[in-house]
């Protein structure tokens, strides 16, 4: 196989998948990455932007099912994500320029596999499942256990990634999504982390918490998890959760960070993560990205 073609269904996609290709929708990763000189274009490369059903945001039982192709400018709009999965939102509202957040899709965010892209620490938080299809059959992935390293993922050669399955979370619950910024545009991450909790009887009853940029992979913070579960939801006990999530951060020096400043920024990112998630699980109001609403703030109120 040579070249480009058109995928008129998922098994054509998965079949040129099996034989060599890269899958490409919106592009924005692909073309990025060569432009910069990061790696060339693939030789052979199947369209699937033509995949109607792989644009869907629907209902599931418990879960939302979102397509791999369903853009972030969808996802922001989607009422019940800005409900239900806010800290989902929070993230699509800040990638890259409203022309990127207009044609890229989640599942090229996702499957490109960056430390420091935003929907993976929120997708993580809320317990989000990938669904692989494969010419030999389907399989589901925990977010969690889907990144193995920059740029790496636990997909398998020939494997495609069709949707993003997210539990939709019960009452007295909040999620959002914070990142470091030094502008309003075209910024990846330098540092990043979600939230998601539960509140109950006065405590809260489960949480989440995974870090952007600040690992080989974007991953969960068990240390701050544990310092909030069964605590009452205050400054003390948010503290303790952000001073976890520096603890274990293993940052990189690179252009546009230190590892020290990073370290550093992890915990005030992760304090205000944390006292989002628990403003939106108590009912307080929060705009729509999180980030510009706690961009230098203090603290958050409920």
């Amino acid at each position: 196989m040579s070249g480009y073609t058109a995928a008129a269904s998922i098994a054509d996609a998965v079949d040129a998948l099996a034989r060599g290709a890269r899958p490409v929708a919106g592009g924005t990763d692909l073309v990025v990455g060569a432009r910069q000189g990061k790696a060339p274009l693939p030789g052979d490369l199947v369209a699937i932007h033509g995949l109607g059903e792989l644009r869907r945001i629907e209902q599931e039982g418990d879960r939302l099912v979102i397509g791999a192709l369903v853009s972030h400018e969808a996802i922001v709009a989607h009422p019940l994500v800005r409900e239900r999965l806010t800290g989902l939102a929070d993230a699509s509202a800040i990638v890259g320029s409203h022309a990127t957040r207009h044609v890229g899709t989640l599942g090229g965010n996702v499957m490109n596999g960056s430390p420091a892209m935003d929907t993976g620490a929120p997708l993580i938080c809320l317990a989000a499942e990938a669904e692989l299809r494969s010419r030999t059959g389907a399989r589901s992935v925990p977010l969690d256990e889907l990144f193995l390293g920059p740029g790496r993922t636990a997909a398998e050669p020939g494997e495609l990634l069709v949707a993003l399955h997210v539990p939709l979370p019960p009452a007295g619950s909040g999620s959002c999504y914070v990142r470091l910024e030094y502008r309003r545009q075209m910024e990846i991450a330098v540092v990043g982390a979600g939230a998601a909790v539960t509140v109950a009887d006065g405590r809260v009853a489960s949480a989440r918490i995974a870090i952007t940029a600040l690992a080989p992979t974007i991953r969960r913070v068990p240390e701050a998890e544990q310092a909030l579960a069964g605590a009452e939801p205050g400054a003390e006990s948010v503290a303790a959760a952000a001073d976890a999530v520096a603890a274990s951060a293993t940052p990189i020096s690179d252009v546009r960070g230190g590892a020290d400043y990073r370290r550093a920024m992890a915990r005030v990112i992760a304090r205000r993560a944390i006292e989002g998630a628990l403003a939106r699980a108590g009912g307080g109001e929060l705009p729509i990205p999180a980030s510009d609403a706690l961009y230098g703030a203090t603290e958050v109120r409920s």
